[in-house]
């Protein structure tokens, strides 16, 4: 009797334990490079876009292949219509139709791209749009041939592109906080700006769900429009890091609402399950807290993040309870390497706390002097960010020193004109 008693008890404890590790973020084996751009998915297959190609993987990251034949450079965006999968990369776009095994490039050579969007064109193929600097090219026949549109604002990045029925919405952003949003309903021949009630103009997101058009902001956080983007709110109850990077969305069970997650830089991942209205932090096991892109396949939603790979997490986990944020409170102390580096102008430094301190966050230059200082004063337990505006330094090497109690650290950054 003790023998079986004791056997049932070590597989309860071995059932527990796995329980517990799925019921967390986990880091798939790859994709080698680290940072991750952008993901799409064309189930069973994840794609991601990194500083190296592209990788694809038909098993939830177990593996990952580097499959990028004739594809060149950093690629910042990945579209999927049909058997086609585009690429947008730092010197044009890719296309690709056996799963990325090969690539053609198919226009905008040498031309930086930042986004993608598809839509279907009838038996022509497929509209295909691409956000530069300053422009959305256009092209109706699936990338044969391409059409500039300008938006008016030529020094702000197209960041962000989306197709919602026959409108065709465009987010800029011109390094300095501002930027737009525009819509097109004539497949980009001409576009409206939208502003109302859209506070912070750095765009870098937009995902939709049923009648609601959503906008992630770096620095704003997240913006909700009911009318196709003539009003916006900003909804960030519960959002703690408004570094908004990506979306991702998928039904709950029964149809009743939708589950939205957001990916931001150097908080993680947030979830919410009423439009916004509200947000709960989704961490557990997240190490890395800088997530650039996110996307869900089959029972998992995934996270790229920058330097260390895809990131997979059960939904059912996270949209079956409410993680509480005390789980999420840091064990350590950390300062994490500034986003982005190199930059120009500003940049983002995020610290953790296990504990509330007084903190001191400086920046100096090469030879130790003291250029500016960030933070000088008490914080509470959690992750903080702080923004440095170098707009009147020159160009070079600078360090930023974390100080809070006993804890201090060092860290490089570059400023490139």
């Amino acid at each position: 009797m003790k023998i079986i008693f004791r056997f049932l008890f070590i597989m309860y404890c071995l059932i527990t334990s796995t329980n517990q590790l799925n019921a967390q973020w986990t880091q798939t084996n790859g994709p080698s490079g680290g940072n991750i751009n952008c993901l799409a998915v064309a189930s069973p297959f994840l794609f991601a876009g990194t500083d190296g190609g592209v990788f694809v993987s038909d098993n939830s990251g177990t593996t990952w292949i580097a499959s990028s034949s004739g594809l060149a450079g950093s690629v910042r965006a990945l579209a999927i219509s049909g058997m086609n999968l585009f690429a947008g990369a730092a010197d044009g776009i890719y296309l690709s139709t056996n799963n990325n095994t090969n690539w053609t490039r198919i226009g905008l050579a040498n031309i930086n791209e930042y986004s993608l969007a598809v839509s279907p064109n009838g038996s022509v193929g497929t509209n295909l749009f691409a956000g530069i600097l300053g422009y959305v090219y256009v092209s109706t026949n699936s990338g044969t041939n391409w059409t500039a549109r300008s938006l008016g604002l030529l020094q702000s990045y197209v960041s962000a592109l989306i197709v919602n029925g026959t409108n065709l919405y465009a987010g800029t952003a011109d390094g300095y906080g501002g930027g737009s949003i525009f819509l097109s309903t004539t497949n980009g021949t001409s576009w409206s700006a939208l502003y109302k009630g859209l506070t912070n103009n750095s765009v870098s997101a937009f995902i939709v769900n049923d009648t609601n058009l959503f906008a992630g902001a770096y620095g704003g956080g997240v913006f909700r429009s009911t009318n196709d983007g003539a009003d916006w709110m900003r909804v960030n109850s519960g959002l703690t890091n408004t570094n908004v990077e990506a979306f991702a969305v998928t039904p709950t069970e029964g149809g009743s609402g939708t589950n939205l997650f957001v990916g931001t830089n150097g908080g993680g991942v947030f979830l919410s399950t009423n439009n916004g209205t509200s947000w709960t932090v989704v961490n557990t096991g997240l190490t890395n807290t800088f997530v650039k892109s996110l996307a869900i396949n089959g029972t998992n939603l995934f996270a790229g993040t920058l330097g260390s790979g895809v990131w997979r997490r059960p939904l059912s986990e996270m949209t079956t309870s409410v993680e509480k944020l005390s789980t999420d409170l840091p064990t350590n102390f950390s300062l994490e390497q500034n986003y982005p580096n190199p930059f120009n102008p500003t940049t983002t430094i995020s610290f953790a706390l296990p504990s509330k301190s007084f903190v001191s966050l400086k920046v100096f230059d090469l030879v130790g002097r003291k250029v500016t200082t960030l933070i000088d004063q008490e914080k509470p337990a959690g992750t903080h960010h702080a923004t440095l505006d170098a707009s009147k330094l020159p160009s070079g090497v600078y360090f930023y020193c974390l100080q809070a109690g006993s804890f201090k650290e060092t860290k490089k950054l570059i400023l490139i004109r």
